[in-house]
């Protein structure tokens, strides 16, 4: 259910020439290092606290944050048509490519 609009929001954020490495670099890495943190900062937080539900904050403040950050940074994309960006690089291209002939 995440995941699907996920893909669908970051194929449009990012231009056609550098998209797979701006989706896959930052994409892992967040995944790794607060999905991977998670066990491990939630069972301290309890530990400390000895609350069973204080691991749940570590989750609800990195989603907050996102959700601020995403709202204020983050452009509107609904009218750029991605395809678009394609027929402007390949142009750019054929003309490098005349251009050293």
């Amino acid at each position: 259910m995440v995941y699907g609009p996920i893909a669908a929001y970051l194929v449009e954020a990012f231009p056609a020439k550098i998209r797979y490495t701006s989706l896959s670099l930052p994409y892992h890495i967040g995944n790794g290092v607060f999905g991977g943190l998670l066990p491990l900062i939630g069972l301290s937080v309890i530990a400390q606290t000895g609350n069973i539900y204080a691991g749940l904050y570590y989750p609800i403040i990195v989603a907050g944050i996102t959700f601020i950050v995403g709202s204020l940074l983050l452009k509107e994309t609904k009218h750029v048509l991605i395809w678009n960006e394609l027929d402007t690089i390949g142009s750019a291209e054929t003309e490098e490519t005349v251009g050293r002939s």
